[in-house]
């Protein structure tokens, strides 16, 4: 641990070589001067085609730069003049992929506020927790999202003030809620909002929260400057821009969602399909349809893309250039079976909610044998070298940098590195120990021919399980199957699975005397966690691996699932 103090160590990690100042890089002040940048030069281009069921037989809804800017500036109006919202606020969100959602976002940033997306996936009381540890003061959800409110209703402080988007139909909000599109028709737009110019681009713009190993999720904290910095150096590496079209199919709660496929078509003026969930079926109709360029997956997408087996003409989408994949584990044999299947390019790449997104590419120039040599050729598919705006290095655990090839600990620096945990001083001390952020994920790097550093990773320092680009903490599961009468020792297993990168097992050591099934781990776990985080393998067993401390080795239990990675679990 170094001698610096907590603030200085995190200076640290803002430095970045590669760029040393990224301010004169950035074309726009804050997110308010953005939209007016773009609706001075765009206003009527289409900027956003939405599907609100993902199908091909409905014409999407439009909205224009102009249009959306003022759909904008009214959710805006909503927010600051009826709800209070600030600078420096915070509220948050528990919605699905809609227009609406992508209007607060954008409208609470042009206030200098703070959104908090919160997975539809979560638990009631994690959800409470993150509504309550953000200081959030609003909530707005979308009917879709919960079946019943009443849990989180009632855990919510007595101030709270909630809205709810009710999509394409006429029922009403429940009790306590606002209808939030009558909030929207009712806004005065003579109503003065904050000028533009006094949001600074330090303001603090998003909070997400990410599982940890132990504990409840901690929130990171990113601010204008640093959501430009990835988003420039996202346009730049795949060279977006305002004759692009992106496809959004990633739920918009996570930052992969928000940055790749909201933020930067905006920061580049390029047009973004958007889907409310992503169907494999008439896919690439779609890719036909709007001459789409880039879309951003995760690996488990290209499995159900390999699965739903339909024929693809790449004649008919000749401007599509590659997929952007990361969040969650590519293998080697997913990568070579969807390029090899599709004939299409898979741009992996790496980051974490603490560096905005993304913080590395594989490069996009390079020809297809090389491409395909450093998918396949080193155990693991590279994650690529590092962007414009951030150093990556490999480190061992006293913040030296290790020898080419060697494993150790992936560190990154930069203009994309998060400002600091929420609230979090003890967890900011140990993720920027040395000066840099530590990932938590182990990783090595080879120096290419051309003499770039192409980096890759082989698994986690942290014991998360990342199953379809989400993180889920195996303690949390753990807690749950420790708790079944009968149970003497439970442990969640994160096994590699074709279909979700990872998925969730379950090994359980019975108490002498006791029987127990699979199908009642299975049925008690249903009960107390979501159906992400529920384990659909159990297998049972008394020689569970422990250090010489006696705490439990789960990686070293990985093994006995192996026969299960190729089921999907439904």
């Amino acid at each position: 641990m170094s001698d610096l103090g907590i603030d200085q160590l995190i200076q640290a990690g803002h430095i970045c070589e590669r760029m040393p100042s990224v301010d004169d890089h950035l074309p726009y002040r804050n997110f308010g001067d953005m939209w007016q940048r773009q609706i001075a030069e765009h206003a009527d281009r289409v900027w956003m085609r939405y599907y609100p069921c993902a199908a091909n037989d409905e014409a999407p809804i439009e909205y224009t730069f102009g249009q959306f800017a003022g759909l904008i500036d009214r959710t805006a109006n909503v927010l600051y003049h009826a709800y209070g919202i600030r600078a420096g606020g915070s509220l948050a969100t528990l919605s699905i992929n809609h227009p609406h959602t992508i209007a607060i976002y954008f409208a609470a940033w042009r206030l200098g506020a703070r959104v908090v997306p919160i997975n539809p996936g979560e638990t009631d009381d994690r959800a409470e927790y993150i509504f309550t540890n953000s200081e959030s003061t609003l909530l707005i959800a979308h009917r879709n999202c919960r079946e019943n409110y009443g849990p989180i209703e009632k855990s919510l402080p007595d101030n709270t003030r909630k809205a709810m988007i009710l999509g394409d139909t006429r029922d009403g909000p429940p009790e306590g809620w606002d209808h939030f599109e009558s909030m929207l028709a009712a806004a005065d737009a003579s109503q003065a909002l904050p000028p533009i110019d006094s949001v600074d681009d330090s303001a603090e713009t998003l909070v997400v929260y990410t599982s940890g190993t132990t504990g409840n999720p901690k929130g990171v904290v990113l601010t204008q400057k640093q959501m430009f910095a990835d988003a420039l150096a996202i346009s730049k590496w795949h060279a977006i821009d305002e004759h692009s079209v992106m496809m959004n199919v990633l739920p918009i709660h996570h930052v992969n969602g928000i940055v790749v496929t909201l933020l930067t078509p905006v920061f580049a003026g390029a047009e973004i399909i958007v889907n409310q969930r992503f169907r494999p079926r008439g896919f690439w109709k779609k890719l036909e349809v709007h001459d789409v360029a880039i879309v951003s997956v995760v690996p488990t997408l290209l499995q159900f893309l390999i699965d739903a087996n339909e024929e693809l003409d790449l004649e008919k989408i000749p401007n599509f250039r590659h997929f952007i994949c990361g969040a969650g584990p590519l293998s080697v044999e997913l990568a070579r079976d969807f390029q090899t299947r599709f004939g299409l390019r898979i741009l992996h790449g790496y980051g974490l909610s603490e560096t905005v997104c993304y913080s590395c590419f594989l490069p996009i120039d390079l020809e297809w044998h090389e491409h395909c040599a450093w998918m396949y050729e080193y155990g693991f598919p590279s994650i690529g070298c590092p962007i414009d705006v951030n150093d990556m290095a490999i480190h061992n655990d006293r913040g030296e940098q290790v020898p080419d090839g060697e494993r150790g600990e992936i560190v990154i620096r930069g203009h994309n590195i998060m400002k600091g945990y929420f609230n979090n001083p003890d967890a900011n001390k140990t993720a920027f120990a040395h000066g840099w952020f530590r990932s938590g994920d182990e990783g090595f790097k080879r120096r290419g021919d051309d003499d770039k550093d192409y980096f890759f990773i082989t698994g986690r320092l942290k014991e998360l399980i990342i199953r379809g680009g989400i993180n889920l903490s195996p303690f949390e599961i753990d807690e749950v199957l420790c708790a079944m009468p009968g149970v003497r020792v439970g442990l969640a297993v994160g096994f590699e699975n074709r279909y979700y990168g990872e998925e969730v097992g379950a090994y359980v050591q019975v108490e002498s005397g006791k029987t127990i099934s699979e199908a009642d781990v299975i049925a008690w776990c249903k009960e107390k966690l979501t159906a992400a985080k529920c384990p659909k393998v159990v297998l049972f067993g008394d020689d569970i691996p422990v250090t010489s401390t006696g705490k439990y080795q789960r990686g070293k239990l990985k093994h006995l699932f192996e026969p299960y990675k190729d089921k999907q679990y439904r």
